[in-house]
């Protein structure tokens, strides 16, 4: 098994980092003020949010380091890292495509599914066994949560974009750190 290099892992720890500093960061400048549990992650950086620089470059560095943990991913199977990288540019897209500020963005929402639809089945894809599977099955279960949210079925949108978005940055992390303690062993 070949070993995750150290820039893979660099990369797989600041996914979170940039993801949740960035919606954390940009939540506390909205002057209008924001409630994290029912606004989306892109009205942070959505034409008209105050500061909206801030949360377009923390999705941007998401998906830049979900390229590189990607590539840095050796002992996964070539569709995985395939699909880990796909979501990684199409979360740098959801950054190039803000929402206007009426909320209507066909570019934004086909990013945004293609993000998170990759980002829930990379895992599944990269190693064909039960925990992957598992991991693939908990990331889709929060998705459908989204997006009975987002349909207009309950008032916990921010939540539960937060949970799948969330999770989704921080499996890349746990399955590098995984393969580092399997090749050490």
């Amino acid at each position: 098994m070949r070993p995750v290099p150290w820039w893979g892992v660099l990369s797989a720890a600041c996914a979170p980092v940039s993801l949740i500093g960035g919606w954390t960061v940009a939540a506390s400048r909205q002057t209008g003020g924001f409630d994290p549990v029912t606004e989306t992650i892109s009205a942070l950086a959505a034409h008209g949010a105050t500061d909206r620089w801030i949360m377009t470059g923390g999705l941007a560095g998401l998906g830049a380091c979900h390229v590189v943990t990607a590539l840095g991913l050796r002992s996964a199977a070539w569709p995985g890292r395939l699909v880990l990288g796909a979501g990684g540019v199409a979360t740098a897209l959801v950054a190039a495509f803000p929402q206007p500020e009426d909320g209507a963005s066909t570019a934004h929402f086909w990013a945004a599914a293609t993000g998170f639809v990759t980002l829930s089945l990379w895992p599944a894809l990269a190693w064909r066994n039960i925990p992957a599977l598992g991991a693939s099955a908990l990331l889709t279960a929060d998705l459908v949560w989204f997006a009975v949210e987002l349909s207009g079925k309950g008032g916990l949108i921010g939540l539960s974009e937060r949970a799948v978005a969330g999770a989704q940055a921080l499996c890349p992390l746990v399955a590098v750190l995984l393969l580092r303690r399997r090749s050490i062993r």
